[in-house]
């Protein structure tokens, strides 16, 4: 296993050296199993990304006019994508949504109080509606910033069962010296198009709850053992690192 360690200034830097590294170091394979199986791409091993200024503008990759290459993220979409982390609305054709996980997860409460899985649909007698995002906010107003706790989970048990499981999986956050910061795990992560689009919707999210908490927003760190670059657009990569 190679395990690349990224140290970036903000959000275009990190996308821009995680796909300049990919290029030289990424391991080239067929995908057997999945949304692309049968394609090719390039992967790291195992990644993690360090990310300092997270907060500085623009969030989206920086791409010349010169390349004449569009921006994977469109200009706008980094805030049309923050209600689905951040609202629990779903759509009927959907097994989930990140933010049906992280702002409206059902449960129903076993004998004795505690939780067991159920229905995400929050239908059945008995059901609990939890906000994760709110609860955190709560937990650290009201507890103090000392703690280890304050983790947000997308996944369930029942996820693996899935066709197409959350690629996200966690969020976790830690207050210290002042600042928010995250710590983010994907357990499969598209690169070109998926990494800026999600970390700048993270951002979103962050600076949201730093302010309710009322404390400075902070870093980004964020590790992968999926992150990838398609074939498809390895010509696209090539031109925007100058490799062509």
């Amino acid at each position: 296993m190679k395990l690349a360690s990224i140290e970036a200034r903000d959000l275009p830097d990190a996308w821009f050296q995680c796909v300049y590294e990919i290029i030289d170091n990424g391991h080239e394979y067929v995908i057997d199993h999945g949304s692309y199986a049968g394609q090719k791409r390039l992967e790291f091993d195992y990644v993690t990304v360090h990310i300092r200024y997270p907060g500085v503008r623009p969030l989206i990759p920086d791409i010349p006019a010169s390349l004449g290459i569009p921006n994977p993220v469109a200009e706008g979409y980094v805030e049309e994508y923050l209600p689905y982390l951040m609202t629990p609305t779903k759509q009927p054709n959907e097994d989930y949504t990140y933010g049906e996980r992280l702002a409206g997860w059902s449960y129903v409460a076993a004998a004795g109080g505690k939780a067991s899985e159920g229905d995400p649909g929050g239908g059945g007698i008995g059901a609990h509606v939890v906000n994760q995002i709110e609860e955190v906010i709560h937990l650290y107003k009201t507890k103090g910033y000392g703690t280890n706790q304050a983790a947000m989970s997308v996944s369930t048990p029942s996820d693996v069962l899935l066709g197409d499981p959350p690629c996200l999986r966690h969020i976790d956050t830690r207050i210290r010296y002042g600042k928010l910061h995250f710590m983010v795990y994907f357990r499969s992560w598209d690169l070109w198009n998926g990494f800026p689009a999600n970390l700048g919707g993270v951002q979103l999210l962050k600076e949201y709850m730093a302010a309710e908490i009322g404390v400075e927003d902070g870093e980004i760190i964020a590790a992968s053992k999926g992150l990838h670059l398609y074939d498809y657009v390895w010509e696209l990569a090539q031109l925007r690192t100058m490799r062509a």
